[in-house]
């Protein structure tokens, strides 16, 4: 497996591009208030503007650049798919969960203000999320804004992001072979990601085999994330990381590392990141950055 190195010149200035545009459209988005239930907004905006890579806001951009898709239709699916990750986030953190007290170098929701806030900051989110989805700014078809809705929907619930939080937890008592931690992390990461490539492909209204092709490779490159995160959560600088190390092992959770070891975990995330990047061959030289992507999400320090 290569050594970790930085995205190229040209992947980090489209990171970083894509990092300031959705920052300014979820800001315009929750806008800050002196209403009563201030507190509550100033937890959402510190939750949603306290860093992070917006990893997920870049596939939804990139691949509906992929269809031509209109730039402030794609950032605001792009942000309400953020405000997703953020809620899971919190809710993550929370004592009854990962009991984290730091996430991307600060203090997590609940140790800024309180456990409460933490709680109504992420649902106030999760529900922000599909008001800004079947808004008609977001798209002037009533058809994509439902697809879209729904789509996200199944992502994040029972089926997808939160079931995977479930079994997620249940993998702390009980040990878990590699196929249901594959199907764990497949449904906690890798259909956020799906979401993530498939929005620009429903904006766009493209075909079938399109939309296959981008969910492939959303999958590939999820699984590859998540075996990635596992070995940085043993092997990366606290400081770099922005969060403890070491969290999954004292938590006794099953991971890929737990279960394959280190080396052939490092193994499986560079299969998956060039089996995600064969997806891409019906773009041709159109899904250059996604391919930058994949190898950076491998390669990745933090």
């Amino acid at each position: 497996m290569p050594s970790p190195r930085d995205a190229s010149p040209r992947l980090q200035k489209a990171l970083n591009d894509n990092l300031d545009a959705v920052n300014k459209t979820m800001s315009r988005l929750l806008p800050e208030t002196e209403l009563a239930e201030k507190k509550l907004f100033d937890a959402m905006r510190y939750a949603v503007l306290a860093g992070g890579k917006r990893l997920r806001p870049f596939m939804v951009i990139e691949s509906s650049k992929l269809f031509n898709v209109d730039s402030v239709r794609a950032r605001r699916v792009a942000a309400a798919l953020e405000m997703v990750h953020c809620y899971s986030l919190i809710h993550d953190d929370l004592p009854a969960m990962d009991n984290s007290d730091k996430r991307r170098g600060k203090p997590t929701v609940h140790k800024k203000y309180d456990e409460a806030t933490a709680i109504l900051a992420g649902d106030a989110l999760l529900t922000l999320a599909f008001e800004v989805l079947s808004d008609h700014d977001t798209h002037p078809d009533p058809h994509v804004r439902i697809e879209l809705v729904r789509k996200l929907a199944i992502a994040s619930g029972g089926h997808g992001m939160v079931g995977g939080q479930m079994l997620d937890l249940i993998g702390e008592t009980e040990e878990f072979d590699l196929g249901t931690i594959s199907r764990m992390q497949r449904m906690k990461t890798g259909k956020l990601f799906a979401f993530a490539c498939e929005a620009g492909a429903i904006l766009g209204k493209a075909d079938e085999p399109h939309k296959k092709a981008l969910c492939n490779y959303a999958y590939d490159l999820g699984l590859a994330f998540q075996v990635t995160d596992d070995v940085l959560d043993v092997e990366a600088d606290p400081d770099v990381m922005g969060k403890p190390a070491n969290q999954d092992e004292q938590a006794g959770k099953s991971t890929f590392v737990s279960t394959m070891g280190k080396e052939q975990a490092k193994m499986r995330a560079e299969m998956l990141s060039h089996q995600a990047i064969r997806h891409l061959h019906i773009f041709d030289s159109r899904g250059e950055m996604l391919k930058e992507l994949a190898l950076y999400v491998l390669e990745r320090r933090a």
